[in-house]
Parts: C-alpha cells; sequence; structure tokens
C-alpha cells in the first residue's frame, strides 16, 4: 500500500508542476486526485501561483478544495476548463479508460468534456492491457425502474450487481443515483458496448472514457509520461 500511495502522490505532484497561473483547472475525484488537490493547493498558499480557478467534479473534491483554500466555482461559472488533473481506475495502452471507482464517473465526465486537456493520473498498477480485466464498468441509473435496467443489462451476459454501502444499502451518487458495476471483460467492441449504453432509456452515464485522456502520467519513479496518438 505504502508503494502504491507513493505512486499516486508521484503523478500528483508532476501534474501540479503543468499548471500556470490565470488557469480554470478541474479537480477530479479519489485518492490519487486527492494528492493533487492538497499539492495544487500547497502552490497556491507558498504564493507559487496566484490567480487558479478551480470546478469540482464531484462534492467531496470541492469540499476539499475550499477547505485547503482554492478558489472552487460551479461549472457554469466559467467558460470552459483549460486542464483538468484526475485518476481512472484502469487504463489501456491507448488510454482509452474506465472511471467510476469513486462513484463521480457522471460529473467527471461532463467536466472532462468541458476541457481543453485532460490529464489522468494513475499509480502503475491501474495500467492494464485491456480495458475489464482488473476493473468492472461502473454504469449510473435512475432508481425509477433501475430493476428493469439491471435485468436489461443481465440479457447483455454483463453479470450485473449493485454498488452498495457499508450499510448494505444501495449507494448513491452525488446526482442521487444508483450505480451498477458490470463486467465487461469478454466485450470486445468496447466504443460499441458504450453507444448502446448511453441509449438505453434509465441509463445516465457510464464509466468508459475513450478518447479523453489526452495525457497519462505514471507513478514510477521517475514518472512516465504518456500522450494519446490522435
Amino acid at each position: 500500500m505504502m508503494m502504491v500511495n507513493a505512486g499516486k502522490k508521484n503523478a500528483a505532484l508532476a501534474a501540479v508542476k503543468l499548471i500556470q497561473d490565470n488557469m480554470v483547472v478541474g479537480l477530479g475525484t479519489g485518492s490519487t486526485a486527492k494528492f493533487f488537490i492538497e499539492g495544487l493547493a500547497e502552490q497556491v498558499q507558498q504564493d507559487q501561483l496566484h490567480n487558479i480557478t478551480c470546478v469540482a467534479t464531484s462534492i467531496a473534491s470541492d469540499e476539499l478544495g475550499r477547505s485547503l483554500g482554492l478558489h472552487v466555482v460551479a461549472l457554469d461559472e466559467t467558460d470552459g476548463i483549460d486542464i483538468t488533473i484526475d485518476g481512472a481506475d484502469e487504463v489501456d495502452p491507448q488510454l482509452n479508460g474506465i472511471k467510476g471507482g469513486g462513484a463521480a464517473l457522471f460529473y467527471e465526465k461532463i467536466v472532462a468534456k468541458a476541457s481543453k486537456k485532460n490529464i489522468w493520473i494513475v499509480d502503475p498498477s491501474k495500467q492494464s492491457p485491456r480495458l475489464g480485466t482488473q476493473f468492472k464498468l461502473p454504469v449510473e441509473v435512475l432508481p425509477f425502474g433501475s430493476h428493469h435496467v439491471f435485468n436489461y443489462l443481465t440479457d447483455l451476459s454483463l453479470d450485473p450487481h449493485f454498488r452498495v454501502n457499508a450499510d448494505g444499502q444501495y449507494l448513491l451518487t452525488d446526482s442521487a443515483n444508483y450505480i451498477i458495476d458490470v463486467d465487461i471483460s469478454e466485450v470486445t467492441d468496447l466504443k460499441a458496448l458504450g453507444d448502446e449504453l448511453i441509449q438505453h432509456t434509465g441509463i445516465v452515464e457510464h464509466g468508459l472514457f475513450l478518447g479523453i485522456c489526452d495525457t497519462l502520467i505514471v507513478g514510477t519513479e521517475p514518472t512516465t509520461i504518456l500522450n494519446r496518438n490522435n
């Protein structure tokens, strides 16, 4: 665990160095993004960065940023985002990824789509030869009719499971939706799957982030930086 955390922190601090004054910065969600938010706040507090505006991808990241003195605003209060720094749960060699382990995939994708550049920060364990071999795909669904969506995902042979919290209750996202985690390890065409899922009534969003990441920073020592080939 110490090595994993060291990798997360290495990647996060490397990303902090890419932030320049007057940027609008998207704050990701999750344990790796937390290291970035803390590092960015430290740079602001040390007066290394003077005019940074932040947009958060979750309530947790919003609250953390504000508690550390960052200027966090709502997405609609900006004209756009210069750069978003976020983690990922699994990343393939083409820099496609699965996100949503922190149940923030819906807001994360909205912020990512509003960003000029998306940088993902990961420890080496998140790299994978093929998406779905290490991590389930989160699907965010409306509570109303969610069991019918569950049955639809079952018919697709995706072995769905509702995500539950520590109390055994259905986990609620920041937008008060449910998460159904599905197994895509046998799916060969992920783009086709993503297109099908998003068109099904009751599905709000899925955690396939295809063609979104521009740069991947892997927290090796020294860090490894990979750019997506357009």
